[in-house]
C-alpha cells in the first residue's frame, strides 16, 4: 500500500523551498548508516529535535555562566564571636538639647480694653524693680474692681450668717432658763430653718414694774435697794431697782406717776405672774407704789431652728430647767452643710476675681515686677488696646535655664549641683544641674526624668529662646568589669520577671538560669548567667556582679562570606 503522509507534512513540504542537492563527493564522510537513518527520520519530527537541541544547549550556557559567577561563593559557614570580661573604665553622658529660658519672668497683660495714654520705656531697655512702664486709661477695670468687691462683700455676709446658722446644728439654749411650750420632736423627724421649738424664759430672775409718785422723782435711783413683798408666800424679798423711766401716768385722782423697773433673784420659789409690790426707803421715808404689780420672767424667747435638717435626738420637755449651752436638740443638717460649703467657694471665687481685678487696674499704671529687659513691648500713646492683651514681658536674664531629660540608667547618678557644659552657636558655656524630677515619662520602655540646668549669663553671651546644646557626666569609673552592650541579654522567666544576663563559655555554673523566652539561638557550650549591670556609654556596660574577670562570654553569631 502507499505510504499515507500527514496533512500538515504534506502543507509543509508544498511550502518549503526545494533545496539543492549536494554532490555526493562535496560532502564530509559520515559513518556508515548514520545518515541513512537519519534521513529516514521524517522532516518534521528531525525538526522538533533540533528545536529541543537548542534549548538544552541554551540551558547549558546558563547553567555555566551560574557556576561561574556563583561557584566560588561560600556555602553558609558562620563564626561564633565571643567577648573577655576585663577591668576598664566607663564614662556616662547624657548630651541632648534645650531651649534656653529666662529663670525669671513676668508677664503683664491687660484684661480689659483701654487706651495707651504713655509709654515710658522702648524694647530691649534694662529696667529694675519699680521702674514705670506705661499707662492705660480704661474706665472697664474700675468698674470689674468695684463689681468684685461688691460680690466679695456679699459672700462675706452670706457666709457669716450661714456660719451662725450652722452653729444650730445643736440647738442649745442661750442663757438659763425654763422651757415652755416644747415641740414633740423624734429622731428622723424633718425640722425647717425658723421652726419654732420651744420658749425660754429666764425665771432666774423676775421683773416688777412699779409707779411711784412724781414726788419722789429723783430720789428713787437705779442700783437702789428695795423691798418686795409677795403676798402669796406671805414674806418679803430684797430687789433691787434696774431701770427708771420718767414718764407721765396720769391717775384717776390726778396725780402724776413714773416707772422703776425692779429686779428679784429667784431661789426657785418665784415664778411670773405672782402679785408683788416694792417699798423703798428715801430720806428716813417709806415710799410706797402707786399700787401692786405683777412678777414677770426677766426675758422670754422662742427657741427656733436655724438650719433645714433631720433631728437626730431631742431634749425638749415643759418646764425642764437648762443652763446656757445646754444642746437640747441634735440636727443633721447636710444640706446646710452644703449650702455653707458652696458660699465659700463662691467666695474664695470672688476673692481671686478680685485680686486679679485689682492687679489689672494696676498694671493699666505698670511698674516693673522685677529687675530685667524689656521684651515683647508693642504699643504707642494712643493705641486702642483689646481686652486680654499681653503688654509686655520682663525678663531677668541675667541666669537662664534649660530644661533636658536623663534615661533611667542614668538617672540615679545625677545630683543637684553636678557640673554641665553647653555650646550655643559654638560659644561655650557652663552651668550645673539645679533641680532634678522624680516623675517620668515612658517612651518606647525606657523612662526618662526630666532635669532643670541653670547658667549664669551676666555677660549676656547665652541667647534665650533659642536651643543650647549641654553634655552631662550623669557617672563615670575607672576601674570596673566591663563588657560590649551586645553581650548583654533580657529575658523573660517564667513568672513573668526579668533577667539581665549574659551566656558564658563552659561547664555549667552553679547559678546558671533557663531562659524560655530566648528567641536567639545561642551555640552549645554557653550557659546564661545573671549579672547586675550598671552604668554604660554606647559601646560598653559596668558589670557589678554575676562574673569574673577573664569569664568568656558569647556576643553574636557573625556569618562568613567569601568570594572567588
Amino acid at each position: 500500500m502507499a505510504e499515507v503522509k500527514d496533512l500538515e507534512e504534506l502543507k509543509q513540504e508544498e511550502a518549503a523551498p526545494a533545496m539543492e542537492e549536494i554532490p555526493a563527493d562535496s560532502a564530509a564522510p559520515a559513518p556508515a548508516g548514520l545518515k541513512a537513518r537519519w534521513q529516514a527520520i521524517p522532516r518534521k519530527t528531525r525538526r522538533r529535535f533540533i528545536r529541543l537541541g537548542i534549548l538544552i544547549l541554551a540551558l547549558l550556557v546558563i547553567a555555566a555562566v551560574l557556576l561561574k559567577v556563583l561557584g566560588g561563593r561560600g556555602g553558609g559557614e558562620s563564626q561564633v564571636v565571643t567577648d573577655v570580661v576585663q577591668y576598664g573604665s566607663i564614662t556616662s553622658t547624657v548630651q541632648g538639647s534645650g531651649l534656653v529660658k529666662a529663670k525669671s519672668s513676668e508677664t503683664i497683660t491687660i484684661t480689659t480694653v483701654g487706651t495707651v495714654t504713655d509709654v515710658l520705656v522702648a524694647e530691649g531697655d534694662k529696667v529694675t524693680a519699680g521702674t514705670p512702664l506705661f499707662t492705660i486709661d480704661s474706665p472697664a477695670a474700675e468698674t470689674a474692681v468695684q463689681k468684685a468687691r461688691s460680690n466679695v462683700e456679699g459672700y462675706e455676709k452670706q457666709l457669716s450668717q450661714a456660719q451662725k446658722d450652722i452653729a444650730g446644728l445643736n440647738l442649745s439654749a442661750g442663757y438659763a432658763g425654763k422651757l415652755m411650750e416644747t415641740v414633740t420632736l423624734n429622731p428622723g423627724d424633718p425640722i425647717s430653718k425658723g421652726q419654732k421649738v420651744a420658749v425660754l424664759s429666764d425665771d432666774t430672775r423676775l421683773r416688777l414694774e412699779q409707779y411711784y409718785s412724781y414726788a419722789y422723782a429723783g430720789d428713787l435711783k437705779v442700783g437702789q435697794t428695795v423691798n418686795v413683798s409677795i403676798p402669796a408666800l406671805m414674806t418679803s424679798i430684797p430687789g433691787r431697782v434696774e431701770a427708771v423711766h420718767m414718764v407721765s401716768r396720769i391717775t384717776p385722782e390726778g396725780s402724776k406717776l413714773f416707772s422703776a423697773d425692779i429686779v428679784v433673784d429667784n431661789e426657785g420659789a418665784l415664778t411670773a405672774d405672782m402679785v408683788a409690790s416694792a417699798t423703798a426707803t428715801v430720806n428716813g421715808e417709806t415710799v410706797y407704789p402707786y399700787e401692786a404689780g405683777k412678777l414677770e420672767y426677766y426675758r422670754t424667747g422662742d427657741l427656733v431652728s436655724t438650719v433645714d435638717g433631720t433631728v437626730i435626738s431631742s431634749n425638749l420637755v415643759d418646764y425642764l430647767q437648762v443652763t446656757p449651752g445646754q444642746v437640747l436638740v441634735r440636727i443633721d443638717g447636710e444640706e446646710s452643710e452644703s449650702q455653707m460649703f458652696t458660699i465659700q467657694q463662691n467666695l474664695d471665687t470672688a476673692r481671686e476675681e478680685l485680686k486679679a481685678a485689682e492687679e489689672n487696674l494696676a498694671n493699666c499704671s505698670a511698674k516693673a515686677p522685677i529687675d530685667g529687659t524689656v521684651i515683647g513691648l508693642t504699643i504707642q500713646p494712643g493705641d486702642e488696646i483689646p481686652a486680654n492683651t499681653t503688654v509686655v514681658t520682663i525678663s531677668d536674664t541675667s541666669t537662664v535655664v534649660i530644661s533636658a531629660t536623663v534615661d533611667e540608667r542614668n538617672i540615679s547618678y545625677v545630683k543637684p549641683g553636678m557640673p554641665v557644659d553647653l555650646s550655643q552657636w559654638d560659644t561655650p558655656g557652663f552651668g550645673m544641674v539645679e533641680t532634678v524630677s522624680l516623675s517620668s515619662t515612658v517612651s518606647n520602655g525606657v523612662a526618662s526624668y526630666p532635669i532643670t540646668i541653670s547658667a549664669d549669663n551676666s555677660e549676656g553671651t547665652l541667647q534665650v529662646n533659642s536651643y543650647i546644646d549641654y553634655t552631662l557626666t550623669a557617672s563615670e569609673n575607672d576601674n570596673c568589669l566591663v563588657l560590649p552592650l551586645q553581650c548583654v541579654r533580657t529575658v523573660t522567666q517564667e513568672d513573668g520577671t526579668t533577667l539581665n544576663v549574659v551566656f558564658v563559655k563552659g561547664d555549667r555554673p552553679d547559678n546558671a538560669v533557663e531562659t524560655p523566652t530566648l528567641s536567639e539561638e545561642i551555640p552549645d557550650g554557653f550557659w546564661a548567667v545573671p549579672v547586675e549591670i550598671g552604668i554604660s556609654d554606647n559601646s560598653n556596660v559596668e558589670i557589678k556582679s554575676g562574673v569574673e574577670e577573664g569569664t568568656e562570654v558569647f556576643t553574636q553569631i557573625q556569618s562568613l562570606q567569601a568570594w572567588g
